[in-house]
């Protein structure tokens, strides 16, 4: 199976020590967001897990511990904008997060390492030209480190409106300018831009808009086989992806980055990273007497076939 650590927070940024504690322990558990009494409780095996995709804008915590995921395939999501601190108050400087960016390619591999350049949103600080201008500088550092570039467009959640008020929604003329011109750059650089849930008008320019988490990227990771089991998009209509199974916790992203759509509000995220206990089985928090425990049906999907890839 796959797990997800996590597009509900910053785990290797802010949670690292947890989670190498909890693959030690042999498991961790998940509360529903929307019933929280409702625990899930995953095993932590190379044989029954077959994936981790870490979703970081700051994986330097874990660069000298990537030995103890001896077992697990590994992908990556790695964001880096254009922006200061006024929209992300606690994101690394850019310079250091490139630098590390490339140490866990060559850790890696640049076939398990993406760059996420995203959310996108416009204004008089950040025009189309500064974006195109920062997207290039960035490709170029980044050349031959990845094979994936990935934009989005923001969204105005309501979380995202109450956060960041003053915040606009990229016009389709804007989007169709921004998605020609990073589409050229990303191929000189030799990579392929993808759009994450942006539908397929851009798909025109050479964008790829079939999904960031679909099975080739899967299996390239891994380098074999892999047998999904069939569900929904997490967007139906939207991509192609497969999400997995999500270990974080919302409302406990550190990087108070203004258009986060999975805090709250800043306060509800400082207030909460205060409750984080490293020992515990959970993110946030501990066990409650009314929890409900359920342990996932967990098996591993690889296939045994291997795979070559470019």
């Amino acid at each position: 199976m796959i797990l997800r650590a996590s597009m509900r927070t910053d785990i290797p940024a802010f949670y690292s020590e947890w989670f190498f504690r909890r693959l030690q322990a042999g498991s961790l558990c998940v509360r529903n967001p929307r019933a929280p009494g409702q625990v899930t409780r995953y095993r932590l095996s190379p044989q029954v897990v077959d994936l981790f995709v870490f979703c970081t804008k700051n994986p330097a915590p874990m660069l000298e511990r990537l030995s103890e995921l001896s077992g697990y395939g590994q992908y990556w999501f790695v964001t880096l904008t254009p922006y200061g601190p006024e929209i992300e108050p606690y994101v690394p400087d850019k310079a250091q997060i490139l630098k590390d960016f490339l140490r866990l390619s060559q850790a890696l591999g640049p076939h398990r390492v993406a760059w996420r350049y995203d959310p996108i949103f416009l204004s008089p600080s950040y025009p189309l030209e500064r974006h195109i201008a920062a997207f290039s500088y960035m490709a170029e550092v980044l050349e031959g480190a990845t094979h994936t570039a990935i934009i989005s467009f923001l969204d105005l959640y309501q979380k995202v409106r109450r956060n960041f008020p003053e915040a606009r929604e990229v016009c389709r003329e804007d989007r169709l300018a921004l998605g020609r011109e990073l589409a050229a750059i990303a191929q000189r650089r030799g990579m392929t831009l993808k759009a994450c849930a942006e539908g397929d008008e851009l798909a025109p320019y050479g964008v790829d808009c079939s999904g960031c988490l679909t099975l080739p990227v899967y299996e390239q990771a891994l380098g074999q086989g892999i047998r999904l089991p069939k569900t929904s998009a997490v967007r139906p209509g939207a991509c192609a992806c497969f999400m997995g199974q999500d270990v974080g916790a919302y409302d406990t992203c550190g990087h108070l980055c203004r258009y986060c759509y999975a805090n709250a509000s800043p306060a509800a995220a400082l207030r909460n990273r205060q409750a984080h206990d490293p020992d515990s089985p959970f993110l946030l928090g501990g066990p409650r007497p009314d929890d409900r425990i359920t342990e996932a049906q967990q098996k591993s999907w690889l296939t045994g076939q291997r795979l070559l890839w470019n």
